[in-house]
């Protein structure tokens, strides 16, 4: 084969596999949406009694944080959420949380983040 043809075989690879790699990380933006529905229905359940958890009743409740504020800490991550949610804490419930619960609570106070 010729340098001109391996080289055309090469640019279809590489564009082939970018045109994959762009459609796994559109249907992972929608996996991400449908997290945090889950993660709103779980924060509906286990955290509304305390917690101020939707965008329009933030700061209406005194005492622990609303999750929009904690959504917009400069602290927070989603690592740091997760190792918050799966770490004791004597004025919280002792909450077990699966591994996608709590994916789908951090999306979901992710979510609330202001751009």
């Amino acid at each position: 084969m010729s340098r001109t043809v391996w080289i055309r075989v090469v640019l279809a690879v590489a564009i082939a596999l970018a045109a994959l790699f762009f459609i796994r990380l559109h249907n992972a933006g929608g996996a991400s949406s449908d997290s945090a529905t889950a993660g709103y229905r779980l924060a509906t359940a286990w955290c509304k009694d305390c917690h101020s958890i939707e965008p329009a009743t933030a700061g209406a409740i005194t005492g622990p944080p609303d999750f929009t504020g904690i959504a917009n800490r400069h602290s927070t991550t989603a690592l740091s959420l997760r190792v918050f949610l799966q770490t004791s804490h004597p004025t919280m419930p002792n909450l077990i949380l699966k591994p996608d619960e709590t994916d789908s609570l951090v999306n979901y106070i992710l979510s609330l983040k202001r751009n």
